[in-house]
């Protein structure tokens, strides 16, 4: 959320960043004006009664001393008193109808992001790993999992329907072995671990940005006002919803795992075989709160934290900056991590590493003590995957196939596979 009196002076500015966003039709600023006009016309004349009712009580209570008649002041204070919770009334309505234009509004960019509209105006920032040169056509991770008996999508289908896939044997000790590690890594990195609820409320959706305006993308719960979380960011950031922790705890970080819940609305006929794009998928977040004044830092930082786990995999990938009009509705600014899957012959995103600044912390009231002013500011949140599993093991699949259908396993991985170092037919 943006501090409303930024919005109130700034529409112009407004108006020109959400044309860089693409998001130009998607946010009614005049109607926000407007509240906010008769929001200010209603606050003063809220004053205006308010000060005649206590000039009216004070005539009131003098009268009484005097032994004066007061019948008629006791009659105006009422009707007095009756406007102002009608305006009460009103004030409250108005501010519901500000507060939720305000949720409209994504967040600003940082000024070092590239301009335009869509992801062919993304930055690549540096690469990492050379891909692999294959003396044979390299296969795709459904074909490659099918054949060796650890992917099975027609009972998935069968089961729960399209987009979700049953992991067998080998396939499913992989997934295990990769969630384990990347918390083992990651809390190595200072990074606490937390296991936190698979659902969560609307409030918490509401302060990371995911509510209201992705509702369509989520699954709710019927009956409840629970949501599947589509990532743990929600979970772990709203750990510290309307808290004000102290200077020296910052920063904060935190790594979670969580099986994660998307509905791909608007995705349909994208990614339709595999792994790439499942109602259902397993994740490590990580999650990092931040003063302002180092955030950018604590960015780079938990981005080259996501790069190690690249690089132990040894999985080539590139890392890229957003641009505008790519940018998450709460992100002010975002590198993804794009590995190299040798099948598609192109990088694909595993991993997602932003700053929010203090979008989330505002929606969410998350602030701590500045000890220079002694009063209360807003955190910067921050995070990124570390790692999306079910990618990390389609890039592991298609990268570290052979030409007799086995699969190898990384080495930083054996520790976790109980000794398997090589993926045979089932």
């Amino acid at each position: 959320m943006l501090a409303r009196d930024f919005v109130r002076n700034n529409i112009e500015a407004l108006k020109t960043m959400l044309a860089q966003r693409s998001m130009a039709d998607q946010v009614d600023l005049e109607a926000f004006t407007q509240v906010e006009e008769e929001r200010r016309t209603i606050l003063k004349e809220l004053e205006h009664l308010r000060h005649l009712k206590n000039d009216a009580s004070q005539e009131i209570a003098r009268s009484k001393k005097e032994k004066r008649d007061a019948d008629h002041l006791i009659t105006e204070m009422k009707k007095v008193g009756e406007e102002i919770r009608s305006m009460e009334d009103r004030l409250r309505d108005v501010e519901s109808s500000l507060e939720s234009l305000e949720l409209t509004l994504p967040n600003l960019f940082h000024a070092s992001i590239p301009i335009g509209p869509d992801s062919t105006y993304n930055r690549i920032e540096r690469s990492w790993g050379e891909p692999a040169d294959f003396p044979f056509p390299p296969r795709p991770h459904w074909e490659i999992g099918e054949t060796l008996g650890i992917l099975d999508f027609p009972r998935a289908s069968k089961i729960s329907g399209a987009r979700f896939a049953v992991l067998m044997g080998a396939g499913a000790r992989l997934e295990r072995a990769l969630i384990n590690y990347f918390l083992d890594r990651n809390t190595s990195r200072g990074y606490r671990e937390v296991l936190p609820p698979f659902m969560v409320n609307r409030d918490s959706c509401t302060g990371t940005g995911q509510l209201p305006k992705f509702e369509s993308d989520l699954f709710k719960i019927e009956g409840w006002d629970y949501f599947l979380v589509p990532t743990a960011e929600i979970p772990v950031t709203n750990l510290h919803r309307e808290e004000v922790l102290s200077a020296d705890q910052l920063p904060l970080a935190y790594c979670a795992y969580t099986p994660c819940f998307r509905s791909e609305a608007g995705s349909y006929g994208k990614d339709t075989r595999g792994l790439i794009r499942q109602h259902q998928f397993n994740k490590v977040e990580l999650v990092r709160f931040s003063r302002p004044e180092v955030s950018y830092d604590e960015l780079e930082k938990l981005t080259g934290h996501a790069e190690a786990l690249l690089q132990e995999l040894n999985l080539p990938y590139r890392v890229v900056t957003l641009a505008s009009g790519d940018l998450g509705f709460s992100s002010a600014k975002t590198y993804d991590l794009e590995v190299w899957l040798p099948s598609q012959d192109t990088y694909r995103e595993i991993s997602s590493c932003s700053n929010f600044e203090d979008f989330q912390a505002r929606r969410a009231r998350i602030r701590y003590k500045d000890p220079d002013t002694g009063k209360n500011e807003f955190v910067h949140t921050l995070n990124g995957s570390g790692l999306a599993v079910g990618r990390t093991l389609v890039a592991i699949l298609e990268t570290y196939q052979q030409a007799d259908g086995t699969v190898l396993i990384p080495e930083a991985l054996h520790p976790y596979m109980g000794g398997v170092e090589i993926i045979e037919p089932a």
